[in-house]
């Protein structure tokens, strides 16, 4: 029987609670993330490599032009986004179970160079994604519109993924619960 891939996609649109079922995964089972680099400044919170690598626009072009990045793409936020060739890499590497958050266009090109890699949808209903964007520090009734209306498209593309897990309030055990199932049946894990 072929081995399957051991990187794990997990993505969804924004509110949708992909970094906490993923924190809470981590103390389940043997987590290894794969980390995405980023033009974006680099937050009071924030450090290279957690959760990001930070680099200039400059050196994500040249990554781009010499064929370094896996995939990437330009985000709502006018910043790139992207994983390296080397990352994913490293992460095979670690004797860990990868885990790739990554957005729907991320996805596809994912899908179609390493068909079975396995990819949890992670959704909630509207209005609880709505009201979590609100939640956040300092948001504007410009950015909520605009981060829903990039979830209706990411919707639209809900059926490239192997498995959906809808996280409503309330119910992130569970939801955290379901994904870890997923995973274990697709790596071949004992409980």
């Amino acid at each position: 029987m072929k081995k399957p891939y051991p990187i794990i996609i997990i993505s969804g649109p924004s509110g949708a609670g992909e970094d906490s079922i993923i924190e809470g995964l981590m103390k389940r089972l043997p987590i290894e993330r794969v980390i995405t680099t980023t033009t974006r400044e680099m937050r009071d919170n924030e450090s290279q490599g957690h959760p990001y690598y930070f680099i200039a626009s400059e050196e994500f072009q040249k990554g781009i032009d010499d064929n370094n990045f896996f995939e990437y793409a330009k985000q709502y936020n006018g910043n790139h986004y992207g994983v390296m060739r080397d990352e994913l890499t490293r992460v095979q590497k670690s004797g860990k179970i990868g885990i790739w958050k990554l957005e729907y266009q991320g996805v596809i090109k994912a899908k179609k160079e390493i068909p079975d890699i396995t990819s949890i949808f992670v959704n909630a209903p509207l209005d609880q994604l709505e009201a979590r964007i609100r939640r956040r520090d300092n948001v504007s009734d410009k950015y909520v519109a605009e981060r829903m209306e990039y979830t209706k498209k990411w919707l639209e593309y809900k059926d490239i993924y192997n498995f959906e897990i809808l996280n409503e309030d309330g119910k992130l055990l569970e939801s955290i619960d379901k994904t870890e199932n997923i995973i274990r049946l697709t790596l071949g894990l004992d409980k």
